[in-house]
């Protein structure tokens, strides 16, 4: 009888278009196992809110492989040396898709010999698209003109249609057990309502978002209209893979309409090529000058803008989207990001603290990329000196208030004129409003033309 071979999810869990399960399954009799290994990612372990969503996810995972007759072992502790002794003891093959965070390296160099690695977290997989030279692209632009040269992605694979279960597969945890969600306070019981995490879900998802790429360009800017794709944390957990969606957004639209959404998937390589070129860049700024960076520690600073507390309504309203939803629209991550770095000071790795415990979609690649971005430390990062004025970008990217109605909705009754500034708005237009600043809604933290200049003193001590 042939040896069983082990299918190691981590994030992929889905049962399309997943090389490792296929091979698998070729092969003979299967093992599917999850391990929730808190400890080769130290600091970078799943966060709060991930969990929840990991708790979910791996149940449908289970479902999924179930109903194709095979059963999901879950075991927890150092994965690698446990997968390692698990296929020693079964004389197993271990099949996994290959991924690029530095843990994930650990984890495939522990299990070592009897590993063998797929294809399937990204369009192209690291180092795969490479300059003319063979260095790694720092900046976008050039980078997605030659992973255009490698498209279209294989064809997605379908789920296969039976799998025989290993024997003697070890009896492994109860989900339940491992205490993925919340308790007391259930600080996430609003998530429910906006998503539906595994794989169903994020096939769903896509559907829905293929019938909406044509209006993507235009209302990707706009946090109050459900325009976005919503598959972010479908695609860091691996529920749908890049190459499906990418095969199916392409076919919803013609390319020039299609493109938009296509570079976002692109973007997302992008930043997985660029950690893993830069495995220390969650830590450390790419720029070694930011190095110096003169942050401030002003806790009462952070903790304003975690509550969504700062006195700038398209702030907080992120901040509190955040909070509720564990999820916050791409446009308003930026002004919400570039507002703790710049009008705060506060160093960027406390945002990507907070993001990364908070967000439903932390990717670690993601998330380091797009702080760095903010800070001006990192691949193709805006300059430090473009510094977002957040009232400004309130009436562009919600001219209405409809986003800041909804999620601060102690300002709600204040005109369109000035609900991004309730600041400028009549003592007439507030005592109508119920709003009475500095009791019903905070005052600001800092005056932008102060923070903006305080900012731009910082910049100049490290040309010093």
């Amino acid at each position: 009888m042939p040896n069983p071979q082990i299918v190691l999810f981590r994030q992929d869990l889905r049962v399309h278009d997943h090389a490792a399960l296929v091979a698998a399954a070729a092969a003979g009799s299967v093992l599917p196992l999850f391990v929730l290994d808190d400890d080769t990612p130290g600091k970078w372990r799943t966060g709060s809110a991930g969990r929840w969503w990991l708790h979910h996810s791996v149940a449908a995972l289970a479902a999924a492989l179930q109903s194709l007759g095979a059963r999901l072992v879950l075991l927890r502790g150092r994965a690698g040396p446990l997968v390692a002794r698990l296929a020693d003891e079964l004389g197993a093959q271990v099949h996994a898709i290959k991924l690029h965070e530095p843990w994930a390296a650990i984890q495939e160099a522990e299990i070592g010999e009897r590993l063998t690695l797929h294809p399937g977290q990204t369009l192209s997989s690291p180092p795969a698209v490479l300059t003319k030279s063979g260095g790694r692209f720092r900046v976008f632009s050039p980078f997605w003109r030659a992973l255009q040269e490698q498209m279209p992605p294989a064809p997605p694979k379908p789920a296969p249609k039976r799998l025989t279960m290993a024997d003697h597969a070890p009896a492994g945890d109860l989900l339940e057990d491992w205490g993925l969600l919340p308790t007391h306070p259930n600080w996430a019981a609003e998530f429910a309502d906006h998503w539906s995490p595994g794989e169903e879900g994020g096939r769903a998802t896509l559907d829905r978002f293929t019938g909406l790429v044509a209006g993507y360009a235009e209302g990707r800017n706009l946090p109050a209209e459900p325009r976005t794709s919503a598959l972010s944390p479908h695609l860091h957990w691996g529920e749908v893979s890049a190459a499906e969606v990418w095969h199916r957004v392409a076919a919803a639209a013609e390319p020039d309409i299609a493109e938009p959404f296509l570079r976002e998937i692109g973007w997302r390589d992008f930043a997985i090529q660029a950690l893993d070129a830069e495995p220390s860049s969650p830590d450390t700024p790419l720029s070694p000058k930011f190095a110096r960076f003169p942050h401030r520690d002003d806790s009462a600073g952070l903790r304003a803008w975690q509550r969504g507390l700062t006195g700038y309504p398209i702030v907080d309203a992120g901040m509190r989207q955040l909070w509720r939803t564990g999820w916050m629209h791409n446009r308003v991550r930026m002004i919400a990001s570039s507002f703790l770095v710049k009008h705060l000071l506060v160093d960027w790795r406390r945002g990507s603290e907070w993001f990364w415990d908070t967000l439903v979609d932390a990717d670690l690649a993601n998330n380091t990329l797009g702080w760095q971005w903010i800070m001006g430390s990192g691949y193709d990062a805006q300059p430090f000196f473009r510094i977002f004025e957040p009232v400004a970008q309130g009436r562009r990217h919600d001219p209405t208030g409809a986003y800041v109605r909804r999620w601060v909705p102690e300002l709600a009754a204040l005109p369109d004129s000035v609900i991004h500034a309730p600041w400028e708005a009549s003592p007439l237009e507030l005592e109508q409003a119920g709003v009475r600043l500095g009791e019903t809604y905070p005052e600001r933290v800092v005056e932008h033309g102060a923070a903006r200049r305080r900012a731009l003193e910082a910049l100049g001590q490290l040309s010093v």
